[in-house]
């Protein structure tokens, strides 16, 4: 196991330059192993979690579900607070900000980021809530690419550079699901349901987002800083993947939506012509069927 930390590390170091020391000690960030076999842990429950659930009845798991999604809503509000406020009164640059050049904003913006890092270990639970629920057909190639590799490159990026250029995609993912956990935790208390009505526009934020995210790390790579460009690279091809998939998602979702809606009307259908079925807006009714992408 050394000799393996040892080889990633010369590996990364040629690339990204050396380890940042400032995280030294920090919980699951001196190697690289516990994160990949915590992975390693989630694919295996994701693999055998829908067979175990196959002949038993599906728990509500609501309570627990309003108590999960509230809490990572006051995490998420947290993080984009704190990332906020001492990127602005710290004045760092929009274009390009390295990594040691401003140690107290620097200093806080590592710790925000760690809670980032360690946030998505808490996420697993959305896919472990979808198993437990027997939702298989919300468990997607997107949403255990996404969940899994977000792990994994966020060790990476709190080893290598904590702070700095860092902030913003971190910043504008925990804005995000604010949004996305309040809704989702709302959406689990049966009379309050009815009245949600963003559910699209979350994944419209997500791919604004992305393409934001890309933007303003192009930025770094156009009018370089100290900031390795190894990451920045990596950065736009991930966030290239993830427009990809997450354009895929919506065209199917939403626009396949849409034309069965018309189809709907044209045929005269009940549901077209009040918009609600037993309470809950037709809308609403088949977006609760279609898939769930965090």
């Amino acid at each position: 196991m050394e000799t393996f930390n040892h080889k990633l590390n010369n590996y990364l170091e040629s690339w990204m330059g050396p380890r940042d020391q400032r995280v030294r000690g920090w919980l699951l960030l001196d190697n690289y192993p516990p994160t990949f076999a915590l992975t390693v842990m989630y694919l295996l429950i994701v693999w055998a979690g829908p067979k175990y659930m196959k002949q038993r009845q599906p728990y509500s798991c609501r309570g627990l579900l309003v108590l999960y999604n509230l809490g990572l809503t006051l995490l998420s509000f947290y993080m984009f607070y704190e990332l906020v406020t001492a990127v602005w009164s710290g004045g760092y640059n929009f274009y390009c900000q390295d990594t040691h050049s401003a140690q107290e904003v620097d200093n806080k913006i590592t710790y925000v980021l760690w809670w980032y890092y360690f946030s998505k270990l808490i996420e697993f639970m959305d896919t472990f809530f979808f198993i437990l629920r027997k939702n298989n057909h919300q468990i997607t190639f997107l949403h255990i690419y996404h969940h899994a590799s977000m792990l994994n490159i966020w060790w990476f990026v709190m080893n290598w550079v904590p702070c700095g250029h860092s902030y913003f995609g971190a910043s504008l993912n925990s804005f995000v699901h604010v949004v996305m956990y309040s809704y989702y935790g709302l959406s689990a208390i049966p009379a309050i349901r009815p009245y949600l009505w963003w559910k699209k526009y979350i994944t419209q934020l997500q791919l604004i987002q992305f393409f934001l995210t890309m933007s303003q790390t192009m930025c770094a790579v156009i009018w370089p800083c100290s900031f390795p460009k190894g990451g920045l690279y990596f950065q736009i091809s991930y966030m290239v993947t993830l427009i990809f998939l997450f354009s895929n998602f919506y065209m199917q979702t939403y626009k396949k939506h849409s034309g069965s809606l018309k189809k709907e009307h044209q045929n005269g259908s009940p549901a077209s012509t009040n918009g609600h079925a037993n309470g809950m807006p037709a809308t609403e009714r088949t977006a609760h069927r279609k898939l769930r992408v965090d």
